[in-house]
């Protein structure tokens, strides 16, 4: 099996200017915040951002790396709205295409798919067609002559994800609740990188999880970060819950530029991943 273990700085390398770049959980909910943060210490920028958005689209948005976002929504959860996506949409900064969850979902299937669109009922009689006049609907060719919303294909030039656990080849395994859509958004995605907890032997997956939660294969990803707390401050359930106080003070600084700038010094722009931990626990 190929070793596919890499830093993130790798990862980062292989973004270009305009590309456009996937990025899985859900809300606040085991982001690939190490990478994401990898993303924020470089130069790339007018990034097209796909997510169910949460803390990565309002940390990449602050950080004037988007200039178009794709959602289904942009929240951290406990907290509603994702203040700096906000505040980005407000200003004019970002173009944004508005759509809702399973829209955004049957985009990335049709893409993992390597078809052109996909039929569906989503979105008809709602202001998504109002919001998005580029989509179109088509006829059923069979006896029913259904109209349907086709929605296109999101093809991702890269896609970004964080597991519980992973081998060395690029397994992954979700411990959590859910999968989310991290295998659609790898499957969508020309290139794949995964950030995990922790790296393991392929032969004791099952010693962490039942064989179901094996949802990523070898096949999905070209590269491998080990990054413990790499999801922080979103949750990474069961390895760890959401660090709400420290989502808390991300929120305010929204409100206070100043207190951003010192947030962004501590912590956005630390050397590496190892130097983030080490900031977040001095400052508990």
């Amino acid at each position: 099996m190929i070793d596919k273990v890499i830093t993130e700085d790798d990862v980062v390398a292989e973004l270009k200017d305009g590309m456009t770049l996937g990025i899985g959980g859900w809300g606040s909910r085991r982001k690939p915040m190490s990478l994401v943060r990898a993303i924020l210490r470089s130069d790339v920028k007018d990034l097209t951002v796909v997510s169910y958005g949460g803390p990565d689209m309002g940390l990449l948005c602050k950080a004037g790396k988007v200039k178009k976002a794709v959602t289904g929504f942009v929240s951290l959860d406990s907290i509603p709205l994702e203040p700096h996506f906000r505040a980005a949409r407000q200003a004019g900064a970002i173009d944004n295409v508005e759509l809702d969850e399973g829209l955004l979902q049957w985009g990335l299937y049709a893409a993992s798919n390597r078809l052109p669109f996909l039929p569906t009922r989503v979105g008809l009689g709602s202001d998504v067609m109002t919001l998005n006049p580029d989509l179109k609907t088509v006829k059923s060719p069979y006896d029913d002559g259904e109209q349907l919303l086709a929605m296109p294909a999101i093809e991702l030039d890269v896609a970004i994800i964080h597991m519980n656990r992973a081998d060395m080849g690029g397994n992954g395994q979700y411990l959590g609740p859910d999968l989310y859509f991290d295998d659609l958004f790898c499957m969508a995605a020309k290139r794949r990188f995964m950030s995990c907890e922790r790296i393991i032997e392929t032969d004791t997956f099952l010693e962490h999880g039942p064989l179901q939660t094996l949802r990523i294969n070898r096949t999905m990803i070209d590269g491998v970060v080990e990054a413990p707390m790499g999801a922080h401050f979103t949750e990474c359930t069961p390895d760890y819950p959401r660090d709400e106080e420290f989502q808390r003070t991300y929120a305010a600084t929204a409100k206070d530029p100043d207190a951003y700038k010192r947030f962004e010094e501590t912590y956005v722009l630390a050397e590496n991943h190892d130097a983030y931990r080490k900031a977040v626990e001095a400052g508990r």
